[in-house]
């Protein structure tokens, strides 16, 4: 049985693989600004939430500074932190965004996870299995008009895996994962963009008409499959669809 800490569990990617950590025996402590009130059928010790905005310098701290984050990993045997909150906004060109919510937008996309991951390291340090997944994207790898601010925030997570690879903290492994094109509410805020804002709407468009969204259910099927394997931070980048 594995204790994960998980932000941005109320929706999306998110929530489906809070639902099946739990479903599968494990325990679950979620991060986000709404509770999943339909989970509290589990046990309390098996489910806990943190209502914390992770968009804000407030909500960082008083996540960073909860006793409930220290006691959930107090002596368990394997330890793991999903960073899978993220913004996508502000969408548009450099010179035509606003200027607090890119700060918004970083603070959620990398402030967060680098400090629950300084955090966790830190409270972890006697557990013999701790494990780190960044949820990344393929923009970070690949550059998008319009998406200047997303695209730099997941490459930030990618770098800060490679680097925290290279420091090599004892019974660590960790990984930036792109998950892939997942039909969720993310999907939608591109689709009701303006061309102006982002050029290559359309081809998100075509994807949508297509059925090419894969659902968040399978994904975090495999997604949590790759968690547990002995293959997970081989590698401190990787495509899930490529796994």
């Amino acid at each position: 049985m594995a204790h994960l800490l998980i932000t941005g569990h109320s929706r999306g990617l998110g929530a489906a693989l809070t639902h099946q950590l739990l479903n599968e025996g494990h325990c679950v402590l979620g991060i986000s600004r709404h509770p999943i009130r339909e989970l509290h059928q589990f046990k309390s010790s098996a489910f806990q939430e943190l209502c914390a905005d992770l968009g804000q310098n407030a909500g960082i701290a008083s996540t960073l500074e909860s006793k409930l984050f220290e006691d959930f990993f107090n002596n368990v045997e394997q330890a793991i932190l999903i960073n899978n909150a993220g913004l996508l906004g502000p969408i548009g060109r450099a010179g035509q965004i606003n200027g607090a919510d890119i700060t918004q937008s970083i603070a959620v996309n990398v402030a967060a996870p680098l400090a629950l991951t300084n955090r966790f390291l830190a409270i972890t340090g006697r557990c013999k299995d701790r494990r780190i997944a960044h949820l990344s994207s393929g923009a970070a790898r690949t550059p998008y008009p319009g998406w200047n601010i997303y695209c730099a925030s997941k490459a930030a997570l990618d770098h800060h895996a490679r680097c925290i690879s290279l420091e090599g903290p004892e019974y660590c492994r960790i990984e930036s994962i792109a998950p892939g094109v997942i039909d969720t509410q993310m999907q939608a805020e591109i689709r009701a963009c303006s061309l102006e804002q982002f050029p290559m709407r359309q081809k998100f468009d075509q994807l949508k008409e297509s059925g090419s969204l894969a659902p968040s259910e399978s994904v975090a099927r495999k997604l949590i499959q790759h968690l547990f394997s002995q293959s997970f931070g081989m590698s401190p980048c990787t495509d899930l669809r490529e796994i």
